[in-house]
């Protein structure tokens, strides 16, 4: 049998096999609460090794785009049981992606029209959605303020009290975002965080908002129940780092010692290529890092991977991969990588927003008569 399909434990998860839904938007979440027809779409990809959840807001300061879910009230938490219900009833395991998009948000989507926070007040010239007469509009995000530092042990906090939430709407686990652009994104690259206070300048300074909200999370729901997602070289949502290598290898060596279930790495450009040939990195020297210094969960890779390319990076060190864009369309992924396909093809214009079509719809090997 391939790698791909035996199972495999990552801290506290035991997985069934070791094909990973990655976290995808939809946009299908009005008011930030979970819908019954979001707990049909996970519970039809439940034979997923592990589902990581869309990301989901841990505050409404932390929103960026229309109807994204969030994990700071009562009826989120409601809505969110009904999902893992479904998941555990179909016999998967999910985790919720934490989530605060920092500048990568705009002004109709904060409380009181505030302006979004991050590091410094630096602009990320990229696009967040609306929801406006029913459809999804793309809009330039709006300029940030600067976090004052009395702020930030706040925002920490609020990171602790969603992956509770998270454990008490019946999630196995939480990952914490900290890639692709957002908060703590921003924190770690020096194109976003021109502080000069103890959050800012120097390596140790710019990883220290990751470290704090990666230690309050363990403290709230265990290091064995707690992942992180990082994107060393992405573009993505305007954000850049000349120097990633000494960076994630710093945050990796500290990471190590803390116990983490697993490090989640997107490879590469997110959705793009693998490998920027402005942006070299050494994702191997990063690994090392981690295990050297303590690290024993799961080593996550993502980014354009399918089944050859998977099962190659599983005989080079890595753990689990993490499938993203072909889980739309392909709610039995798991069966159709195990055959080697047919796949169905996802339909763009309905990936951000809507109702059924282009989310629960897809058809399964089984609904096709292939079993």
């Amino acid at each position: 049998m391939s790698k791909l399909f035996t199972p495999f434990r990552a801290g506290a998860l035991a997985l069934p096999n070791r094909i990973v839904m990655a976290p995808l938007t939809r946009n299908r979440a009005p008011n930030g609460t979970p819908t019954p027809l979001m707990a049909e779409y996970y519970r039809q990809r439940a034979s997923a090794g592990l589902i990581v959840s869309e990301g989901t807001a841990i505050s409404p300061q932390g929103q960026g785009y229309a109807d994204v879910p969030g994990l700071y009230s009562t009826e989120q938490i409601d809505g969110w049981r009904r999902v893992t219900r479904a998941v555990h009833e179909a016999g998967g395991r999910i985790v919720a992606q934490l989530w605060h998009v920092g500048r990568v948000s705009h002004v109709d989507l904060q409380p009181h029209h505030a302006l979004p926070v991050a590091p410094s007040a630096v602009r990320a010239h990229t696009k967040t959605v609306l929801i406006r007469d029913g459809a999804p509009v793309f809009v330039e995000t709006s300029i940030p303020r600067a976090l004052d530092a009395e702020e930030i042990p706040g925002i920490v906090r609020d990171y602790a009290h969603a992956a509770r939430f998270a454990i008490d709407a019946g999630f196995d686990g939480v990952e914490i975002h900290g890639a692709n652009g957002y908060l703590i994104d921003q924190f770690l690259k020096s194109s976003a965080n021109h502080r000069s206070d103890d959050y800012g300048g120097p390596i140790p300074n710019r990883a220290r908002f990751l470290l704090e909200v990666v230690r309050a999370v363990i403290e709230a729901v265990g290091a064995g129940r707690t992942g992180i997602r990082l994107s060393p070289v992405t573009p993505a949502n305007d954000i850049d780092e000349p120097h990633p290598q000494p960076l994630f290898e710093y945050v990796a060596r500290h990471l190590g010692p803390l116990g983490l279930a697993y490090i989640h790495v997107i490879e590469g450009a997110t959705g793009g290529p693998r490998v920027r040939e402005d942006r070299p990195f050494d994702y191997d020297a990063m690994r090392t890092a981690w295990r050297s210094h303590g690290g024993d969960g799961a080593w996550m890779v993502n980014n354009g991977y399918d089944r050859a390319l998977a099962e190659q990076a599983l005989e080079h060190g890595a753990d689990l991969v993490a499938f993203g864009r072909a889980y739309i369309a392909n709610p039995d992924l798991v069966e159709r990588l195990r055959r080697g396909g047919p796949f169905n093809t996802p339909d763009r214009s309905t990936f951000y927003g809507g109702g059924a079509h282009g989310y629960t719809d897809y058809p399964t090997l089984a609904d096709a008569g292939g079993q």
